[in-house]
């Protein structure tokens, strides 16, 4: 019989091995820290070449509980006499000749960056997981600890934009608390499922133009609305042969990368005009311009026919 399962009478008389074990209890918990980024860091620096390991942590490898103990622990660093700066981690490991884990440090090699992980599957070798990064000056006596847990979560895992798990798997959602946004990985990249970066000022002061209301941007899961005020021109008459900035700036993290948007408009006085918002790669990102109409004389209004949104790169 090729099929089996377990646990279960048929099996070794329900009786499981480690490996076996790991195989049903991997996925019960996500691997990584109970807890939220909002919790004090697992990790710190110690004295001379240590860092400290926080007491009474508890986290998941695999399946596999482990726990800093009531008066946590000591790690060691080892020394870097190079002439480059050396970045080590600090991981959970579990190591499969024991069935143990324990947070160590993995150490780095000078001038490059930091040493990656080792997930091995199957019966043998080590799993490791993101406590922490370990910056070691070339001759350093002391170094820096910069957090960087992973931690388990609630299926959509709580992180920061700057440390999302590093090793994420294809359907993984996080939610970072920094910036609110929950983001999924697809196999390539962390892609928004949702943001809301609140309403964002896109009024801007120009020469011979003035604001008679303010022009604002939202961003929502990667497409941005940019609802544009009206324009009054303070300045002398211009003419069809010129192009005309008006006074709108969006930020550069909510331009589009490469297409400029064409906005239509109303001039008072019964005339239309034709408007463009230039996208991040021209050579006036971000700016509204005038650039089809007959005339504007001072004192009339530019008046755009409403709201104008596109999508940007998440």
């Amino acid at each position: 019989m090729a099929q089996d399962s377990w646990p279960s009478p048929s099996h070794n008389s329900r009786v499981i091995n480690d490996g076996e074990y790991e195989k049903i209890a991997a996925r019960f918990s996500d691997d990584g820290v109970s807890g939220t980024p909002l919790d004090t860091a697992v990790a710190s620096a110690g004295v001379g070449l240590t860092a400290n390991i926080r007491a009474n942590v508890e986290a998941s490898v695999r399946g596999h509980a482990w726990t800093s103990g009531p008066t946590g622990d000591t790690l060691q660093i080892a020394p870097n006499p190079s002439g480059q700066s050396r970045t080590d981690r600090i991981v959970l490991r579990l190591t499969r000749s024991t069935w143990t884990v324990r947070a160590v440090v993995k150490q780095g090699t000078p001038g490059s960056g930091p040493p990656g992980l080792t997930q091995q599957a199957g019966d043998t070798g080590v799993y490791e997981i993101l406590l922490a990064g370990v910056t070691v000056p070339a001759g350093a006596t002391a170094v820096t600890v910069t957090r960087g847990e992973l931690y388990v979560g609630s299926r959509i895992r709580p992180c920061t934009s700057s440390h999302r798990n590093p090793n994420p798997t294809l359907g993984e959602m996080c939610f970072e608390t920094d910036t609110g946004m929950v983001r999924v990985w697809n196999g390539t990249s962390w892609r928004i499922v949702y943001e809301d970066s609140d309403p964002v000022l896109a009024t801007a002061t120009v020469s011979a133009w003035k604001a008679l209301s303010d022009s604002v941007l939202e961003r929502r899961g990667g497409i941005v609305t940019l609802r544009l005020g009206s324009f009054e021109r303070t300045g002398g008459t211009i003419s069809s042969s010129a192009d005309s900035r008006l006074p709108v700036l969006v930020p550069a993290a909510y331009r589009h990368p490469t297409r400029d948007q064409p906005v239509l408009a109303y001039v008072s006085g019964a005339s239309v005009a034709r408007m463009v918002l230039y996208a991040a790669n021209s050579d006036k990102p971000g700016q509204l311009w005038l650039t089809n109409y007959e005339r504007v004389t001072s004192g009339q209004a530019v008046l755009p026919q409403g709201g104008v949104s596109w999508a940007v790169k998440n």
